[in-house]
């Protein structure tokens, strides 16, 4: 599917993800399909990412079957605990597990207050903290919008941030904010650096609003994911 879009690829950072050893990506997410293109960030280093993902995805009858055969790990909201052990022992067993902190899609495409499940899991394992963030996904599929998976020569930056090593001594809610401020951080400088803009007369959907785009502002956001 890429080749035939044509997508325009960019990674940076890749040789932030150990060789070996287990791992946690922290990911931003903006799309439906972010978990693919912050999965090939490994892959210049020969590494395959298990993601968490809610149950729903596992009950797709198309996602369900793909989701269980590549091994990611189902996570049911209304009783977490077991899918954050099954991870745990991926991570200790050597596995580069990919977490989405924010817990759903950005509406406002900037970085929404995350959840402390990939700080606690790389404290309890012993593993690395690697931030991660994907840019241009959104034009193809996100909330809120149809997608368009016909869209050819769209720029995707994919770009990831050095490793922080947890401990369990460390202060939990301090490394949750520091690594908001990482993927922040990231997510700004992947949106400065992205070749493409919106072309004259249409609408700048996909830009956040501090960037002269119409998505919603993070205030407005968090207001339309309650509703």
């Amino acid at each position: 599917m890429f080749r035939v879009l044509d997508m325009r690829l960019e990674l940076k950072g890749t040789e932030n993800i150990p060789r070996t050893g287990g791992a946690v990506l922290a990911c931003t997410h903006v799309s439906y399909l972010d978990f693919i293109f912050c999965g090939l960030a490994g892959l210049p280093v020969k590494r395959k990412t298990r993601f968490m993902a809610k149950q729903a995805v596992f009950g797709n009858r198309i996602s369900g079957p793909l989701m269980r055969g590549m091994k990611h790990i189902s996570v049911d909201r209304s009783a977490g605990q077991a899918s954050y052990q099954q991870a745990v022992t991926a991570l200790r067993a050597g596995e580069v597990v990919g977490v989405f902190p924010e817990a759903t899609i950005s509406r406002s495409f900037t970085v929404k207050p995350i959840k402390s499940g990939a700080t606690r899991m790389a404290a309890e394992a012993g593993v690395p903290l690697i931030p991660v963030t994907v840019w241009g996904s959104q034009r193809l599929w996100t909330k809120g919008r149809p997608r368009d998976l016909t869209k050819r020569h769209v720029p995707i930056l994919i770009r990831v941030g050095e490793p922080v090593h947890p401990s369990a001594d460390d202060d939990g809610e301090a490394l949750t904010q520091d690594l908001r401020t990482r993927m922040s951080a990231l997510l700004d400088q992947a949106q400065r650096d992205y070749p493409a803009t919106p072309e004259p007369g249409t609408d700048p959907w996909w830009l956040p609003a501090h960037l002269g785009g119409t998505a919603p502002t993070p205030e407005e956001a968090a207001a339309l994911d309650v509703h």
